[in-house]
């Protein structure tokens, strides 16, 4: 992308005035350093000065550190908007819908795990399903599958997978209101039904990282966060809704695309920010039915990490709690919320969007665990499987940008220049060679995956800190990875 005519706000942020295109109704803003606007391709700015143009939308359609052109918004796109006055679009939220991060501290060593690594690897790819249409480790009838997706991962720890602790530690504890089932299509149901407990394809991953005292930032916040020893291993989850929340996406598509002209007289530059007013019947359809969508994500890591603890018990001759498993915290980042926040010196409830994108809750704030009160929330961003990924905290600074943060390191390559540019069979010897044992279900899906495909993750993290979107905590070094 070319910076030309964008306005420096600062080093680590810029902003398009809402001139730059008719209909814009606020102005567009990019949270990067001018490298990574340079390395943004030239859609985002034309996707996210889109976003500006949407009815409701306040202050500024935003753009994260990591972001690359997507369906609709760019990913890593953010807009919040007046829910009397707004949209609600499916383009802003993604078709995983809550795509997210769960990150679960052990008390091992590296050199605790080291002898077991390949057996753990192994174990953990035989255990949890992985791949494009993979059938998950839970099966569900329809009144029980309509039980699951209204209560998401509260469901699951009163049917014996997890402990009723772990709900303090995922967002919104693991259960989004105003979930309905009858806002779900049959095919969506189809679709679900036989996925939960599968992590998917394409960058989703279960990845085994250590915590190494180098890579500690802020030690007192890392050891709030469970991480308080040189070389700690962890297990990070990245998965979401599957096919379930893709059919919900799809649905819903269709549908805004035949009523928001006709109905509502609503029109956008481009088809794939199809919307319609919030409190429109269509609208809250798709709301309610979203949030089935993420609390069947919540479900499914609930139930990953259940298993991902057998596995470490069997493995390792101890009970989980013995070996210290924890959920430390998980997040969303393909997501439409309402939330109460202070804009412009007085509290309104907004609706924001976040795809490709993290909340980010400053230390005080309602719906951090009281664990991390004064921390501020974790943050889980993944990065390539080669290079890393972080745990980061919000800060108060977050507030310009709705308490929202970056999800990733981001894409510089599409999945089509990636298998063209790599080798997923030499990628993976390549990665055993510098100490990374990495399992996968398909050689050309793990080139697309290659740290080459990726921006910067330190450079991203850099740019999200010095923005003011979140402070840096901990860096995490992988060491044995399963992929779809």
């Amino acid at each position: 992308m070319k910076a030309e005519g964008i306005k420096k706000i600062h080093d680590y942020l810029y902003e398009i005035p809402a001139d730059y295109k008719p209909g814009m109704r606020v102005p567009a803003r990019i949270y990067a350093s001018l490298k990574l606007i340079e390395n943004m391709d030239d859609a985002v700015l034309n996707q996210l000065t889109n976003v500006a143009l949407l009815p409701g939308i306040i202050k500024y359609a935003l753009v994260m550190p990591d972001g690359h052109s997507g369906y609709g918004f760019p990913i890593g796109g953010v807009a919040a908007m007046d829910p009397e006055t707004g949209v609600i679009s499916p383009g802003g939220i993604g078709f995983d819908i809550n795509c997210g991060v769960r990150l679960m501290a052990t008390s091992l060593t590296f050199e605790e795990v080291k002898p077991k690594l390949k057996t753990l690897v192994q174990a953990l790819f035989n255990r949890i399903p992985t791949g494009v249409g993979s059938e998950g480790l839970l099966k569900l009838k329809q009144n029980k599958l309509d039980e699951a997706m209204t209560f998401g991962a509260r469901w699951a720890v009163e049917n014996g997978y997890g402990e009723k602790s772990d709900l303090e530690y995922i967002e919104e504890s693991g259960c989004m209101a105003g979930a309905d089932p009858a806002a779900v299509s049959q095919r969506a149901r189809e679709r679900g039904k036989e996925q939960i407990g599968s992590l998917g394809s394409g960058n989703h991953y279960l990845e085994i990282q250590i915590a190494q005292r180098k890579n500690i930032f802020d030690k007192k916040l890392a050891e709030q966060f469970g991480i308080f020893r040189d070389d700690q291993a962890v297990v990070m989850i990245h998965s979401g809704s599957r096919g379930f929340g893709h059919q919900i996406a799809t649905d819903y598509l269709k549908q805004f695309l035949s009523v928001m002209g006709a109905k509502y007289g609503l029109s956008m530059p481009d088809r794939e920010l199809a919307c319609a007013p919030f409190y429109s019947d269509e609208g809250q359809s798709y709301f309610k039915a979203m949030n089935c969508a993420v609390n069947f994500a919540f479900l499914n890591r609930q139930i990953m990490m259940h298993w991902v603890k057998s596995v470490f018990s069997d493995i390792f001759k101890k009970a989980p709690e013995d070996l210290g498993l924890r959920l430390v915290y998980d997040v969303c980042h393909n997501t439409a919320k309402l939330e109460k926040q202070i804009i412009d010196g007085k509290e309104r409830e907004i609706l924001v969007h976040r795809k490709g994108a993290t909340r980010a809750f400053a230390p005080g704030m309602k719906g951090i665990p009281e664990r991390y009160r004064e921390s501020g929330q974790p943050i889980l961003i993944g990065g390539s499987m080669e290079t890393g990924s972080y745990l980061l905290a919000g800060t108060a600074s977050g507030a310009e940008a709705f308490y929202s943060t970056c999800h990733g390191s981001g894409r510089v390559m599409s999945r089509h220049q990636a298998k063209r540019s790599f080798n997923g069979r030499e990628l993976q010897r390549q990665m055993e060679e510098r100490g990374i044992l990495v399992l996968t279900s398909s050689f050309p899906g793990l080139a697309e995956e290659a740290g080459g495909a990726y921006k910067n993750v330190d450079e991203v993290i850099e740019a999200t800190e010095k923005g003011g979107l979140s402070k840096a905590v901990v860096k995490l070094m992988p060491i044995g990875n399963i992929k779809g």
